[in-house]
């Protein structure tokens, strides 16, 4: 008569991730640093791979600033002084390289999920907050590349800086800590809508009415009342005039707070639904 020994596993050791499922919570900040670096390389390698995916960051500066300085420009400053508008218009385009590249995280997020990618991370014992840090970061460098971009068309066309260079960096940091921000809401869409193309479709719909419903392409002076009053409280119009002011050495007033204060609330809302969502996905 035989008889079967069972043994039990060994515990793991305390602290790592194998104790839980998720692997988060029980990882240290070095560790999920060193996960979100390997993440950020995996994405980065991708783009590398994939050189069309950066047509977007490359030419829709060149493009959106070419039509509204000679589409706009003549109306707003007058035939022949477009160069009085750029100086308007490119710290408002600014903002708006943020919101389309955020939307782009989305579309992204949700194109992972189809091919299975996110599945994989999720089975690994790393923090699933990490994953979607990595997207940000990535997604930042390439909000960077657009402004850069923008800018050196700027310059050409006749931009003039009439503060000092911190200042620039300044308005820089500003529309990134911004657009950071609206990627939460992106990332959160791409992990709800079923398709791509419904991502797409449901950021176009808030995409439109807060870029033109905005300072970024014209003075709000000129609108009605009505709009006038959903551009004081649009938080692009916000960033626009922060950047604006700090470019032109004018004023800033309430702009910037207005903006730090709009990223840090969509930040704390939209941040830990979209973790929680890429948790409970299916």
């Amino acid at each position: 008569m035989s008889t079967v020994t069972t043994t039990k596993p060994a515990p793991a050791a305390p602290g790592r991730a194998a104790d839980s499922p998720s692997g988060e919570g029980r990882i240290g900040l070095r560790a999920n640093l060193r996960h979100i670096g390997a993440l950020v390389r995996r994405n980065a390698l991708q783009i590398k791979q994939d050189p069309e995916s950066m047509f977007d960051v490359l030419f829709m500066p060149i493009i959106f600033t070419l039509l509204f300085v000679f589409v706009f420009g003549g109306a707003i400053s007058g035939k022949g002084n477009q160069a009085d508008y750029v100086n308007y218009v490119v710290p408002g385009l600014m903002a708006m390289m943020g919101m389309n590249i955020a939307m782009a995280v989305g579309t992204g997020v949700n194109d992972d999920f189809k091919k299975g990618v996110m599945d994989r991370f999720r089975s690994m014992p790393i923090a699933r907050s990490s994953v979607l840090l990595a997207k940000i970061v990535v997604e930042l460098g390439r909000m960077m590349v657009a402004i850069a971009i923008l800018l050196a068309v700027g310059f050409i066309l006749g931009l003039s800086i009439k503060s000092s260079v911190l200042d620039l960096f300044l308005a820089i940091g500003l529309s990134a800590v911004f657009g950071s921000a609206l990627m939460w809401i992106f990332i959160l869409l791409g992990l709800t809508m079923k398709t791509a193309q419904a991502v797409q479709g449901m950021a176009m719909l808030v995409l439109m009415p807060l870029q033109f419903g905005s300072s970024i392409f014209a003075p709000p002076t000129t609108m009605p009342d009505w709009l006038q009053a959903f551009t004081d409280y649009n938080p692009l119009s916000n960033l626009a005039d922060a950047a604006r002011a700090l470019i032109n050495g004018m004023p800033v007033g309430d702009s910037v707070w207005m903006t730090l204060g709009w990223s840090l609330a969509i930040t704390v809302v939209a941040m830990p639904l979209a973790v929680r969502k890429f948790r409970q996905k299916t």
